[in-house]
């Protein structure tokens, strides 16, 4: 531990006279590269140090942030005012044990120990493998990585040391016929383990081809179909179409979720089961404690279909009379902590992808993603690819389609889960001017009957 940064933040703390005070410190070094077709279009290499007081006082919370440490008495001083001009009725704080503790990451190959000239040779590779498949019009390679170290402390007494790493990669190509355009990509990451997008060459020439194959293809027609999604596509929808509703924020600040996310209500048959948890090892959105220094965990949301769990930080916990699940998360020292997922998925059911897709006789197999939105419990997401399913059979490729619908009734028409989960690690969430922030989602192949599909 930095035995002088402990000091100086412990002597901040020492005098206030409020409710509940924290402090958080952080040290940040980050890479981006970037290639736009062939070229070399950006390299940025940051370094960043700052922090924040947060402070609760009179029913109101007051917060500060800063680029330096020095002063830091009159920082606290000035998060208390704060507070207490905002007031407002009494706040209490979910109870939980201080600790003091230093966290270090666990990566295999750290990727602050690579050079440049070694992430941009490796990245020359996959622009050279997109660019070696005739007829792509433009592509994209994009690469980052972080390695922060975060410094967290209250009032009550925990003071905690934590250091995170994180990378994330974009592949992407497009091709043309005339003005016809498709395009196909892949978003990965890691939770700091450069290796782990050491060996993308197949995967930089497979979204080549992919979208040229895909000017071929013709359209779905729109419809009412059964579709079965692959590990990406369903684990990005029970992200954005479950996990948002589950963060409770969101709940206890409206009274239609309120009625509709009630603890004990069943939402689907007893196959279902939905987790989120950064104790979850090895992922982009696991982390030993989260940002108000409440431990990790995992999770459920739904249970046998039944739902019996959301996401909370102190706050939200106490409000509600629920039990802490460690999800009040920031993404730096200008932002409070807020409810966010960490690692959200659907856990295995007994059945085979394979055995999901023999028993649909017209339906759709969808996979990967590029976007999506929701309102409340209605969804829309984006297909990267679609195939007909023919007489349990996958047959010729579509174009990418859109899902829609309500997440209450598509959840009741979830009528299998398969045994391959599988977690994607690409992309980052967005929530109250907070992005991206590293998470993951996943699922196994699902089954849905009844899904609306839109092909043009």
């Amino acid at each position: 531990m930095n035995s002088n940064l402990r000091d100086i933040i412990s002597d901040a703390l020492s005098s206030n006279q409020a409710q509940y005070v924290e402090i958080r410190f952080d040290q940040f070094e980050a890479t981006h590269i970037r290639y736009r077709d062939r070229d070399l279009e950006e390299v940025n290499r940051t370094t960043s140090g700052g922090g924040c007081v947060r402070a609760l006082d009179g029913g109101g919370w007051g917060f500060v942030s800063f680029n330096r440490l020095d002063d830091l008495g009159n920082k606290v001083k000035a998060a208390i005012r704060n507070a207490r001009l905002v007031g407002g009725d009494p706040i209490e704080l979910a109870p939980v044990e201080p600790v003091v503790d230093c966290v270090k990451s666990n990566a295999k190959k750290d990727p602050s120990k690579i050079s440049l000239n070694d992430k941009k040779r490796l990245l020359d590779e996959y622009a050279g493998e997109i660019w070696s498949v005739p007829g792509i019009t433009t592509s994209t390679v994009g690469y980052g990585d972080s390695h922060l170290n975060r410094v967290f402390a209250s009032s009550e007494g925990t003071y905690i040391e934590q250091e995170k790493l994180d990378i994330s990669m974009r592949l992407s190509a497009v091709a043309r016929d005339g003005g016809d355009v498709q395009q196909s990509g892949v978003s990965l990451g890691s939770a700091g383990d450069f290796s782990e997008i050491e060996n993308l060459h197949s995967q930089a020439s497979f979204v080549a081809r992919r979208a040229l194959e895909l000017l071929k293809a013709g359209p779905a027609k729109s419809g009412e179909y059964t579709v079965v999604l692959d590990p990406v596509l369903a684990g990005v929808f029970i992200h954005e179409a479950f996990g948002h509703l589950s963060e409770a924020d969101h709940v206890y600040q409206d009274d239609r979720i309120k009625e509709i996310m009630l603890l004990g209500k069943r939402f689907a048959d007893n196959q279902l089961n939905v987790v989120d948890g950064a104790a979850v090892p090895n992922l982009r959105g696991s982390y030993a404690y989260d940002d108000e220094g409440v431990p990790s965990t995992r999770s459920y949301l739904l249970k046998e279909g039944v739902l019996v769990g959301r996401l909370h930080s102190r706050e939200t916990a106490a409000k509600m009379g629920e039990q802490l699940t460690g999800n009040a998360r920031s993404i730096g020292p200008q932002f409070p902590p807020i409810v966010r997922m960490t690692n959200t998925f659907i856990e295995n059911g007994n059945s085979s992808p394979e055995e999901l897709i023999a028993d649909v006789k017209d339906g759709i197999y969808v996979c990967n993603w590029y976007g999506g939105m929701t309102s409340m419990e209605q969804f829309t997401f984006s297909a990267g690819e679609a195939w007909v399913i023919k007489n349990g059979q996958i047959k010729e490729l579509l174009r990418p389609v859109l899902l829609s619908g309500n997440l209450f009734t598509t959840l009741q028409s979830l009528d299998g889960i398969g045994n391959d989960l599988d977690m994607n690690q690409g992309g980052g969430c967005g929530k109250g001017g907070q992005i991206p922030l590293a998470v993951s989602n996943g699922s196994p192949h699902i089954r849905i009957q009844r899904c609306l599909i839109s092909g043009n």
